[in-house]
């Protein structure tokens, strides 16, 4: 039987092979790291939306010449990653 981590590696990579996107590299603990702190600094659904967000904005900045793969993720990821914990400490909770 697989473990998780084998099993999100094996994911990943048949999602990249189907998105011909072979030959990058994602840092699957960095993105589930950025998840995590958007699911409890904001709401469990902003997770998703997060690094989606990120993920998209680092391809643009890719896209567009402005930085490598590796350094628009990493960009892109400590943005959210900021972000997200500044809104966490600006938010009040419900009364």
């Amino acid at each position: 039987m697989k473990s998780q981590d084998e099993t999100l590696e094996d994911w990943c990579r048949a999602l990249l092979q189907a998105l011909e996107l072979e030959g990058i590299e994602v840092d699957v603990n960095g993105v589930l790291s950025l998840a995590g702190v958007a699911a409890h600094s904001i709401v469990r659904p902003a997770a998703p939306l997060t690094t989606f967000i990120a993920g998209f904005a680092a391809g643009l900045a890719t896209g567009s010449g402005k930085a490598t793969d590796a350094a628009s993720m990493q960009a892109a990821m400590d943005v959210a990653r900021k972000l997200a914990k500044d809104y966490a400490a600006t938010e009040t909770p419900d009364a």
